[in-house]
């Protein structure tokens, strides 16, 4: 079975070596030790959510903190083709589910996206908590995950500031997964890997419950996206963006 893991700040670990120790305290040490209940002798793995996971034996413990004592440590290369998540807000917390299934899965960041069929609005102050409580979920996630690496939480964007986006970066592959498309994802992806090298990136982007407008679909075509179907199933707005990246990792030889 594999390590609990705990997020802890790059500088925490930067000099890190065998037989240090290393104080986990804050939020992370409290669900250590009062969550996770994790006791003097365990092993865990320190992660600092840019590849260096370190693993280590709790050498003790306190009410909110423990000390643990560095075994070994480890530098995890990024994945090859980062995939990214653009998923639209949605209603009933689908969108916090397909972000969390997401980082399960092994995305490279995640971008919330205020489409015109998005029932959920965040305008103000909720744009700002809403950006948060996607981060906490993205970390939670990793933890779950036991990931040593932390997906980036971009800022929410319309469907122009999406368009715009796709536009000027010609060296990534954006997919929009509709059901109405044509030409499936895996056909896509996988003629895009032997096509040369390969997409050094891929965003899949997925749309709320009503589904895509025509004039999204129009703009983002217009910007360089490509629409394309996951298979004959209609899947519900938390459920396409997981399968899509199964699928693309996959390909990508990352599975």
């Amino acid at each position: 079975m594999s390590n609990q893991a705990f997020l802890v700040v790059p500088e925490a670990l930067a000099e890190a070596s065998e037989g240090a120790v290393v104080v986990l305290d804050g939020d992370e040490g409290h669900h250590a030790v009062t969550v996770k209940r994790i006791r003097t002798g365990e092993s865990i793995d320190l992660v600092d959510g840019r590849g260096r996971r370190a693993s280590a034996t709790v050498a003790s413990t306190a009410k909110r903190s423990l000390e643990a004592r560095i075994d070994r440590v480890v530098d995890e290369p990024a994945s090859g083709c980062r995939i990214i998540l653009v998923q639209a807000l949605a209603k009933g917390d689908r969108d916090l589910q397909a972000v969390e299934a997401a980082v399960e899965l092994g995305a490279a960041g995640v971008v919330p996206w205020q489409a015109d069929r998005s029932v959920v609005r965040w305008q103000g102050e909720k744009a700002a908590k809403g950006r948060q409580k996607w981060e906490s979920t993205v970390r939670a996630a990793v933890k779950q995950s036991r990931r040593a690496w932390l997906p980036e939480v971009l800022a929410p964007v319309s469907t122009r500031e999406l368009a715009d986006f796709i536009r000027h970066d010609d060296g990534r592959l954006v997919l929009v997964m509709h059901e109405e498309a044509a030409e499936p994802l895996g056909e896509r992806v996988h003629s895009a890997v032997a096509e040369g090298p390969g997409p050094a990136e891929i965003m899949l982007i997925v749309g709320p419950e009503g589904g895509i407008s025509e004039d999204e679909i129009a703009r983002l075509r217009a910007a360089g996206a490509r629409p394309v179907v996951l298979g004959n199933h209609v899947l519900r707005s938390g459920t396409a963006g997981p399968a899509g990246i199964v699928l693309a990792r996959h390909l990508t030889g990352q599975l």
